[in-house]
């Protein structure tokens, strides 16, 4: 599979997860639902547009490698976090954690393969 390729689906994968993820913050409360939280939307769409119409481009690598290093931070600041035990073994607890495992692998991949990308696209 082209590396282009796995690049899309595995920044559509770590947009999808980090909305599911995202919302299960806001219906814990760990997050406040207010329009701001609109903000989100913004972002995906942005990363959206680089992932599909933006492949390939120097401009959609690096919007992908910032998405992608943003992806990789949700994990590491909720592992940070006081309560994450106490939400771990909270009901919906497993998908929480599976959230956060699932978006820092889709994302460091997605990080590492944009990286590759905008480095054969610089050497050229």
């Amino acid at each position: 599979m082209k590396e282009s390729t796995m690049l899309t689906i595995s920044s559509l994968l770590t947009m999808l997860f980090a909305s599911l993820h995202v919302t299960d913050d806001i219906s814990r409360g760990l997050d406040p639902a207010r329009l701001s939280s609109l903000t989100l939307v913004l972002i995906l769409v942005v990363w959206l547009y680089a992932a599909l119409v933006l492949a390939g481009r120097r401009s959609g690598y690096v919007i992908l490698l910032l998405g992608s290093l943003l992806g990789t931070v949700i994990p590491v600041l909720h592992f940070q976090g006081r309560r994450i035990n106490e939400i771990a073994a909270s009901s919906g607890g497993f998908f929480f954690i599976w959230t956060l495992f699932s978006v820092g692998v889709t994302a460091l991949f997605s990080l590492i393969l944009a990286a590759r990308g905008l480095w054969s696209l610089l050497r050229e």
